[in-house]
């Protein structure tokens, strides 16, 4: 069925992404709602055998009406063998208009199936929340250092320091797109930098001691939360893996043979699997666990009933238990359980380099990263066996929970 504008109008956001194919007019053409609200209009076509991705603006700038015609104007080109998005470029390199909110546009549209979903929303939320109300809908040429330096600047002082920065490597990023489209000669960002307030990085709060380690490994088994809850906080200590990673583990992911949890690429920070050696103390949670959540494709369902099958343990569950315990968030974030078996274990001489194979942080060149994921394999299994057996060992001499 075709949309209508009363359909567009009534459109809510919700949780991810939603796509409206406006059926019955152009093949095609769909509006997408963002979950910050934001109405994006698409087209969707194949040109020598792929599959591409124009983006026509957002709603209700561009009419229902408007977006119908830009969208069948593309598919002319596409029946003539022409590249829609390629002939537009040209057209705007040679004066005609292109604001700020129509580049993002089509540099956010770019940049499908290289970001995971979560990152998509995030870049589009603060670009509707922070860049468009300021400078949307000024020409992207007339865009000056100083208006980049205000727009940070607000966000500084309004939100934080850090996110100040992080606008301004958003927008650097925006704008390098627009030059290297043909919109401008140069990036309006590259000089900002240094007048922005210094930013200090603040290291995620872990703890480093090993008799605080002891007591907590002690008091997350004695935890009288839900069995869920436990067996996540007990393998994130025991596997040195990010929150994220834990919390969208799927059964299928576990090889039990050999002792292997193999993270798909998609869920990995820096899009490459990722082999966790998995150690008997860990295998005997998983097996605790599949008695309660076997029956589904998560190992951590959602506490909700309606989205258990879909949706894996909240972000925030984690560090509420660890509130529970008694850990402010200064003192320890679930994060921060990385740190702890970092530190431990450079202490006790591992090689750094397994144990930065084992963090998942990324190697200096893509050879390198090749031979870590292979030599140090076996290094890495031997090491996370010794971890478990040292938290065993901190827990036996740990004060009481």
């Amino acid at each position: 069925m075709a949309l209508t504008d009363r359909q567009i109008k009534a459109m809510q956001p919700e949780d991810k992404p939603r796509r409206y194919h406006d059926a019955g007019s152009v093949p095609g053409l769909y509006i997408e709602v963002s979950p910050s609200g934001g109405k994006w209009w698409r087209f969707r076509f194949t040109l020598n055998g792929k599959q591409r991705l124009m983006s026509l603006g957002v709603y209700p700038e561009v009419s229902l009406k408007e977006a119908r015609l830009a969208a069948l104007e593309a598919r002319q080109l596409v029946a003539a063998g022409r590249d829609p998005v390629r002939e537009r470029a040209g057209a705007r390199a040679s004066g005609a208009c292109h604001s700020v909110r129509e580049v993002a546009g089509e540099w956010l549209a770019g940049q499908e199936g290289r970001w995971t979903a979560a990152h998509a929303v995030k870049v589009r939320s603060r670009l509707e929340r922070l860049v468009f109300p300021a400078i949307g809908e000024r020409e992207v040429s007339e865009v000056s250092p100083r208006d980049i330096l205000l727009l940070c600047r607000q966000v500084e002082h309004s939100i934080s320091s850090y996110m100040g920065h992080v606008m301004l490597g958003l927008l650097s990023r925006l704008f390098r797109y627009a030059v290297a489209s043909g919109r401008l000669t140069s990036d309006p960002c590259r000089d900002v930098a240094g007048a922005l307030g210094a930013h200090v990085t603040r290291h995620m709060p872990a703890l480093t001691d090993p008799g605080k380690v002891g007591e907590l490994a002690r008091k997350i088994d004695a935890y009288e939360g839900l069995l869920t809850t436990r067996g996540a906080l007990q393998l994130l200590l025991l596997c040195m893996c990010r929150t994220q990673e834990l919390r969208g583990m799927c059964w299928e992911e576990i090889d039990r043979d050999a002792a292997l949890w193999r993270i798909p690429a998609e869920r990995m920070k820096m899009r490459q699997e990722h082999l966790v050696p998995l150690s008997r103390q860990a295998m005997r949670i998983l097996d605790e666990l599949r008695g309660v959540n076997g029956d589904g494709d998560l190992v951590f369902p959602s506490y909700c009933r309606k989205r258990r099958d879909e949706t894996p343990l909240g972000k925030n569950t984690i560090n509420n238990a660890l509130r529970s315990m008694g850990y402010a968030k200064d003192v320890l974030v679930g994060h921060g359980f990385r740190s702890i078996a970092s530190t431990l274990l450079n202490e006790q001489g591992w090689n750094p380099d397994v144990i930065e194979s084992q963090l998942a942080h990324a190697p200096l060149n893509s050879v390198r990263a090749a031979y870590n994921r292979a030599a140090y394999l076996d290094d890495r299994r031997r090491m996370m066996q010794a971890w478990a057996d040292y938290l065993d060992q901190l827990k036996a001499h740990a004060s009481p929970a």
